[in-house]
C-alpha cells in the first residue's frame, strides 16, 4: 500500500531456532488504528519492538512515512513520529505529573540530557506539557507520579508519549493490570484520541480491540492469519478456532 504510514514487508525475526516474526506483512493508514491480536507468544511484543528500533529484523524492511527505517536507531524513529507507550514504564517516580511529561517535551526538542535543569521553572517544556496532560485528562499535576493510580500512571505514560508528538503511537497493552471502571476510561479516552494520531495497538481486551480499532491483525506464531474489519475478525472461523475460542 503506497500510500501507508507504516508499511511492513516480509518482516522476519528468529532468536535461535525460535521464529518470533514470520515474513509478516501490515499496514497502518494515516488516522487509523490497527489493533494487533494474538495468544501469548503470539509476537506481537517482538513486532512492536522492531518497530520502535529495539529489536534489528533479520530480514524485510520497515517503511515509516516514506522512509526506510528499518535499521535506523529507536532515537531516530522517535524524532521522525514513532512514540511507543506501556508495558515498559519509563515513569520518573520521584518526579511530579507535569515534570515527568516536560521531560518528554524536552526530549523531542533535543535536549534529553539536560532535564535536571528545571523543568518546572521553564514554559517553553510546562506549557506543552500541561497540554498534553490535559488532554489525557490528568488533574492535579503537581503529584508525584509515584503516589498516583495505576489508572492514572497509564494516563501519564500516554500523555508523555503524545509529548514527542508522534505521527504514529506504538501502544503496547494500555489496559494491561486494569479494573473494568479504568479500562473503560482508557477506552474511552483512546476513542477520544483517535482522530488525531494513527495508532497500532496491542491489546488482550478484546471489548476495547473492537470498539477502538478500525481494522485487526491477528498474529499466531509469528504469522498473520487474518486482516479485517472488526466483525470480519469475531466471525473468522480460522481465528475463532485459534485465538477466541469456539463460542
Amino acid at each position: 500500500m503506497s500510500d501507508a504510514l507504516l508499511q511492513v514487508t516480509g518482516l522476519v525475526k528468529r532468536f535461535g531456532g525460535l521464529v518470533a516474526t514470520d515474513h509478516l506483512d501490515l499496514h497502518v493508514a494515516d488516522r487509523e488504528t490497527l489493533a494487533l491480536i494474538g495468544p501469548n507468544g503470539a509476537g506481537k511484543t517482538s513486532l512492536i519492538s522492531q518497530l520502535q528500533g529495539d529489536l534489528t529484523p533479520d530480514a524485510g524492511s520497515i517503511l515509516f512515512d516514506g522512509r526506510d527505517v528499518t535499521r535506523e536507531p529507536s532515537h531516530r524513529r522517535a524524532h521522525a513520529g514513532l512514540a511507543r507507550s506501556f508495558q515498559i514504564s519509563s515513569v520518573f517516580p520521584q518526579f511530579s505529573l507535569r515534570d515527568n511529561v516536560a521531560v518528554s517535551v524536552q526530549a523531542r526538542q533535543g535536549h534529553s540530557f539536560r532535564f535536571w535543569r528545571g523543568t518546572h521553572t521553564d514554559p517553553a517544556l510546562t506549557g506543552p506539557a500541561q497540554e498534553m496532560l490535559d488532554a489525557v485528562g490528568l488533574g492535579r499535576t503537581n503529584r508525584c507520579a509515584g503516589d498516583v493510580s495505576h489508572g492514572e500512571r497509564r494516563q501519564l505514560e500516554l500523555a508523555m508519549a503524545m509529548a514527542m508528538r508522534p505521527k504514529l503511537l506504538l501502544l503496547d497493552e494500555p489496559m494491561a493490570g486494569m479494573g473494568r471502571e479504568d479500562s473503560a476510561r482508557m477506552t474511552s479516552l483512546l476513542l477520544r484520541l483517535k482522530s488525531r494520531y494513527s495508532i497500532l495497538l496491542v491489546e488482550h481486551d478484546m471489548d476495547a480491540v473492537f470498539r477502538l480499532a478500525d481494522r485487526v491483525t491477528v498474529l499466531v506464531a509469528g504469522k498473520a492469519i487474518a486482516t479485517g474489519a472488526p466483525g470480519h475478525i469475531r466471525s473468522d472461523p480460522a481465528v475463532r478456532a485459534a485465538y477466541l475460542g469456539h463460542r
